[in-house]
């Protein structure tokens, strides 16, 4: 006897001894199926009320990290600054664009 077949032995015997009927099977499915859509919906009803409500899912932080850091930001500013004041010597002429298809 290999190991397959001490698997599957009990399976078929089980599934043999049980009486087949479509209808039950299906009612099963469809009542399980309604409880889960009816899971579903209350836990998205529940959670959107909460939330409205200004309630917190899950645990709540005691403090929250800074969004961003000031110089940071600065140091954005320069380089902007930096590649506008270069765009700007293209257009007074500063520098001379030569077009390669010319």
């Amino acid at each position: 006897m290999t190991i397959l077949s001490k698997i599957t032995l009990p399976i078929r015997q089980i599934r043999d001894g049980i009486h087949q009927n479509p209808i039950r099977d299906w009612f099963t499915i469809l009542i399980f199926s309604s409880l889960a859509l009816v899971g579903v919906i209350v836990w998205g009803i529940w959670t959107f009320d909460t939330v409205t409500k200004g309630g917190i899912i899950g645990s709540s932080t005691t403090s929250s990290p800074p969004i961003f850091n000031n110089s940071s930001l600065s140091e954005a500013h320069k380089v902007f600054a930096g590649r506008a004041n270069e765009a700007a010597k293209y257009e007074t002429g500063a520098y001379q664009y030569t077009d390669p298809s010319q």
